[in-house]
């Protein structure tokens, strides 16, 4: 029922070369470490769903499901962040649509870069 992000994302050696290991630094929305939390590290991405709906048809239940996900990268510099976007959506591509790139920006709050993307995956049943 949920789109396999983390388990496609943690699996490429790219994603893992920026992200990192044990923990992989690719959260749920509303779930990243805070600063200063032992987890906390830099660079990381989020991902939330914010859209989505099942395949529907006439004469039979649906078999697909489809989910849009915004992903957000932050880093300490907007190209660290970039770089781990686009190691992001290399490793994603194959399995689902990079649909919309959302922007850049800098959070005065935290002092750090964010790039943004959406992405539509379909999750069989």
């Amino acid at each position: 029922m949920y789109p396999p992000i983390f388990l496609v994302c943690a699996a490429v050696p790219a994603v893992t070369a920026v992200l990192g290991v044990e923990p992989v630094r690719l959260w749920p929305f509303d779930s990243a470490p805070a600063q200063g939390d032992d987890f906390y590290a830099l660079p990381y991405a989020v991902w939330q769903t914010v859209g989505g709906s099942p395949e529907n048809y006439i004469d039979t239940t649906p078999d697909i499901d489809s989910h849009t996900l915004q992903v957000d990268v932050y880093d300490l510099n907007a190209s660290s962040a970039r770089g781990a976007a686009e190691a992001l959506r290399n490793a994603i591509e194959p399995h689902a649509h990079i649909v919309s790139w959302r922007g850049e920006s800098f959070e005065r709050d935290t002092q750090l870069y964010r790039y943004s993307f959406d992405v539509d995956w379909w999750v069989p049943r």
